[in-house]
């Protein structure tokens, strides 16, 4: 493992932390994967830190390349992973810094075999990686983003499913994915036609693998709304452009705090609750998805979204 990506991040040796892990049903002995989009997977590893382990894909947008990264928790000390001699992998611990290409499906494979030899196999993927390609002021985006955003947001979601399911097989053992839709896939919006297509699809894809990995395999959707703050995905100069789209004033000068607060607060007044989504409030629901809480649930997409009544059901 590269040293630079092995860490110790979260043990559970305060009693505060302790306290609010005991609060909840643990995911003792489980390898749950989380392949990563902005900053989901350090709120999910901070408030769910009973969870066995944790994997993720940082996503560098535009080629679908990251890292994987992942962190076993107990209650209690971290405990070394198992791994195998001469691989590599063998006695690393709490984390291991992996490397690979969701829409690559010999990247995942090799991603996955290595999880299995540091930690002897997976019980739970959770992909949120993603991309989102901003328009230009026409609402075009160049006709090859539109291949990029499909390959990283639909296929790359697929291949990682499809993937899993080979060992989750040989394992023999009940497993759970989770892909990472969103609200855009019902409700349309000017200058995002391909992000909100490929959300589209990526909600079917949901139904389908439910379908196709059963009864052995739950597979499941999270729909958040957009989730501005503690988001790596919205950089100032995108902040900027959304607050423009919108006609919300601002100055060049104004500090990017100031302007991610008011872009977050223009998208919780659109809500019923009128509250921002924030990445804790999505990984409650990834949580809730891969533990027994849930156990008899599967094709179906939980929404997180405030209340967006322009995504009912019709």
């Amino acid at each position: 493992p590269h040293p630079d990506l092995t860490s110790q991040r979260f043990p559970m040796h305060d009693e505060s932390g302790l306290a609010r892990a005991l609060n909840f049903l643990r995911l003792f002995g489980r390898v749950v994967g989380v392949k990563h989009k902005g900053s989901i997977l350090d709120v999910f590893q901070q408030h769910h830190a009973r969870i066995g382990h944790a994997v993720s894909i940082h996503g560098r947008q535009g080629d679908g390349v990251g890292v994987v990264h992942l962190d076993r928790f107990c209650l209690g000390q971290p405990r070394a992973g198992i791994g195998v001699a001469g691989s590599g992998l063998s006695n690393c611990g709490p984390a291991i810094g992996l490397a690979a290409n969701i829409t690559d499906r010999a990247s995942i494979r090799r991603m996955l075999d290595d999880v299995a030899i540091a930690y002897g196999g997976f019980d739970s993927i959770c992909v949120t990686a993603g991309i989102f390609v901003p328009s230009n002021t026409t609402g075009h985006i160049p006709d090859d983003k539109w291949g990029v955003t499909f390959a990283i947001n639909v296929t790359g979601a697929y291949l990682v499913g499809d993937e899993a399911a080979k060992t989750w097989k040989k394992q023999g053992l009940r497993g759970n994915l989770v892909l990472t839709t969103s609200a855009n896939a019902v409700v349309p919006k000017k200058g995002s036609v391909a992000y909100d297509c490929s959300k589209a699809a990526a909600n079917h894809l949901v139904r389908e693998l439910a379908i196709e990995l059963a009864p052995l395999v739950r597979v499941n959707g999270v729909a958040p709304a957009t989730v501005v703050k503690g988001s790596a995905m919205f950089p100032r100069d995108r902040v900027i452009a959304s607050l423009a789209k919108y006609n919300i004033p601002y100055t060049d000068d104004e500090a990017t705090d100031s302007l991610t607060t008011k872009l977050s607060r223009f998208y919780a007044d659109r809500t019923l609750t009128k509250n921002p989504i924030t990445p804790a409030d999505q990984a409650e629901a990834y949580f809730l998805l891969v533990t027994n809480r849930l156990s008899k649930t599967t094709g179906q997409v939980i929404t997180v979204d405030g209340g967006l009544h322009e995504a009912f059901l019709r």
